[in-house]
């Protein structure tokens, strides 16, 4: 049986593909969002507080290159392959290169779930792989276009970002407090963490569905890209785990991070910063395709491909 929080996703995307009424409120899907991230971010701080040290600084330049490798990597293979333009290549760069933090999420249960070992700083990969993608695939698309200038407000716009702000601050908050002075607020936060997470992808499972209704036969290349591009990204996130000793929990979820794609933060930063592009293109991609596909299917994949190669 997979994971309760799966059924929940399910459900959503039944509901949606039925044309039931169903429907989170934005009010209450914009609630559950900051609280899930706010989640996230604290239960890494909590894990980090007196964990910080200098060994982790190889860990956390790698992550921070791996997010700015797969932008570089994804941009030709978009033009080539799946001939889109210019704007479209580097905003579909920016979605993949950056991370969900419901994949996130949902790999983290799995990893919880499955008893595996998580190393306290695991959370800071999800806030470093946030940034570097979007910036360089913003590059990317400025050195296509041949334009300049304007880097100023797209490291605003990626810098202040909701999930960005979000996660950092909870980490801080989580790191500077540790368990023993954050026990007033944890029972919401860590206490609720599954039931907000089943709330959080029963609205994504509804969303999921929207984009799949019907189903955009014309975009078969996008598809068949957001379909095979997460496990060519998962192995990439399992060798880098493997490469650098992380235990199994942290290693299933990093490969979980480099095979998402960002459908919260991309958006509002390529939105503002490549005008041309059609971020519902990349938005149908994250989170009608590579989303189920993860949630469904590939964390446990990956999971079995690192029993198999007995990391």
């Amino acid at each position: 049986m997979p994971d309760i929080v799966i059924m929940f996703f399910l459900l959503g995307v039944l509901a949606g593909l039925a044309k039931s009424d169903l429907k989170v409120p934005k009010a209450a899907y914009d609630t559950l969002s900051i609280l899930l991230m706010l989640t996230l971010g604290l239960k890494g701080g909590l894990a980090l507080h007196g964990q910080v040290s200098w060994h982790l600084l190889p860990e956390v330049i790698t992550v921070i290159l791996l997010g700015i490798a797969i932008p570089l990597l994804l941009y030709p293979l978009l033009r080539k392959f799946i001939l889109l333009n210019a704007a479209n290549s580097a905003s579909i760069a920016a979605h993949y290169g950056s991370a969900s933090a419901g994949t996130f999420a949902v790999a983290l249960a799995f990893a919880e779930a499955n008893n595996l070992t998580i190393a306290p700083q695991t959370t800071l990969y999800l806030v470093l792989l946030e940034l570097p993608a979007i910036v360089v695939a913003i590059l990317l698309y400025k050195k296509a276009t041949g334009s300049t200038g304007g880097m100023k407000g797209i490291w605003h716009e990626a810098l202040t970002s909701r999930g960005v702000v979000l996660l950092t601050g909870g980490v801080i908050i989580g790191y500077l407090y540790g368990p023993e002075a954050s026990k007033d607020v944890a029972p919401l936060f860590l206490g609720a963490f599954k039931a907000l997470l089943a709330l959080f992808l029963l609205e994504m499972g509804v969303c999921a569905s929207q984009h799949l209704n019907p189903f955009p036969k014309q975009h078969w290349r996008l598809i068949s890209f957001a379909l095979v591009a997460p496990f060519g990204l998962a192995v990439i996130g399992i060798a880098a785990g493997m490469t650098l000793g992380l235990p199994k929990g942290s290693t299933l979820i990093l490969a979980a991070l480099t095979a998402s794609a960002s459908y919260i933060a991309a958006p509002a930063a390529i939105q503002a910063a490549i005008k041309e592009a059609d971020v519902g293109l990349a938005i149908f991609a994250a989170l009608g395709v590579t989303f189920p596909l993860n949630v469904l299917v590939g964390i446990p994949v990956y999971f079995e491909v690192m029993q198999w190669l007995a990391i």
